[in-house]
């Protein structure tokens, strides 16, 4: 009986102790891809952006890479700085037009735009305390336009509110900015979803942000109204092509947000969330698949 017993004992044991290959959470860790977010440009319509992380972070979602244009620049340079988007939220709640653009008058007249840009650059200054690209967090690359040569621009090294400042320099609204010996403006000219950007750098998996759905507008009525919706077409078309190469694209329903519209920006950061809440299932999905294909060659 006792080695009936035993025998019993032993079976039991070296079930319990047997592990499967079935997913996270079964005895198997899967490798994990380096994961990348991309934020568009959209303006005002950025605040989005801030939803978004919002929710990949209470998802555990990890972001290795920040990769942004214009808005997104910005928005992902505050976070790329510490990771943290309940601090993101309280700085993106003191943002206001007046808090970004130094508009005046005889700037349109002895310069290359009606804003310089002091502004938006202080700004960045004051609210991340790391100077340069190199010492943020999260690795992190803004997107510019070189507007001599017609050619895009990465900034991922030096200062990192001029380099955001380069991104954001929306062409006849914000001055061009000399830096590294070029004459850069806002990056969506060139890649208003800079997927790209990320694949080039090593990323395994890309999430880029869309916030440049739907570009009409009949409130127009003097010439930066003008000048915005110019760039806001012209970042909408270049995007198309982009946004799809990545692996999954997540649109805040933000299309009725004006591009100055700094009203609404909790509503902006809602859609941000359920967006993502949304893509949420395709995300895990994504990423349990390419830890399982790594894993099966191995």
């Amino acid at each position: 009986m006792k080695h009936t017993v035993s025998l019993l004992l032993c079976v039991l044991l070296a079930l319990t102790s047997c592990k499967t290959m079935e997913g996270p959470g079964n005895g198997i860790e899967l490798p994990r891809p380096k994961v990348a977010l991309v934020l568009g440009g959209g303006a005002a319509r950025g605040f989005a952006h801030i939803g978004v992380i919002r929710a990949l972070e209470q998802e555990k979602i990890p972001i290795d890479m920040v990769v942004g244009t214009s808005v997104g620049s910005l928005i992902g340079a505050i976070y790329a700085a510490d990771r943290n988007s309940f601090e993101l939220e309280w700085t993106a709640f003191t943002l206001e037009k007046e808090t970004l653009f130094d508009y005046g008058i005889m700037n349109a007249f002895t310069g290359m735009g009606i804003a310089k840009g002091d502004k938006l650059e202080e700004f960045v200054k004051s609210k991340i305390t790391i100077a340069n690209i190199e010492g943020l967090m999260i690795p992190y690359a803004a997107v510019a336009t070189d507007l001599n040569r017609g050619e895009r621009v990465v900034l991922e090294r030096g200062s990192v509110a001029k380099a955001v400042r380069a991104s954001s320099a929306i062409p006849g609204v914000f001055q061009p900015v000399n830096h590294l010996g070029r004459n850069l403006v806002d990056g969506g000219v060139m890649d208003n979803i800079p997927v790209a950007v990320a694949r080039e750098r090593g990323a395994d998996l890309i999430i880029a942000v869309d916030i440049s759905e739907n570009v009409t507008n009949f409130n127009l009525t003097n010439l930066l109204d003008v000048m915005l919706q110019s760039i806001t077409i012209m970042g909408a078309e270049n995007a198309k092509a982009r946004k799809k190469d990545a692996d999954v694209l997540i649109a805040p329903a933000v299309g009725d947000v004006g591009m100055l519209d700094f009203t609404q920006k909790k509503r902006c950061m809602q859609a941000g969330i359920e967006a993502t809440q949304k893509a949420m299932p395709e995300i895990k999905a994504k990423i349990e698949e390419w830890g399982r294909k790594r894993l099966a060659q191995k």
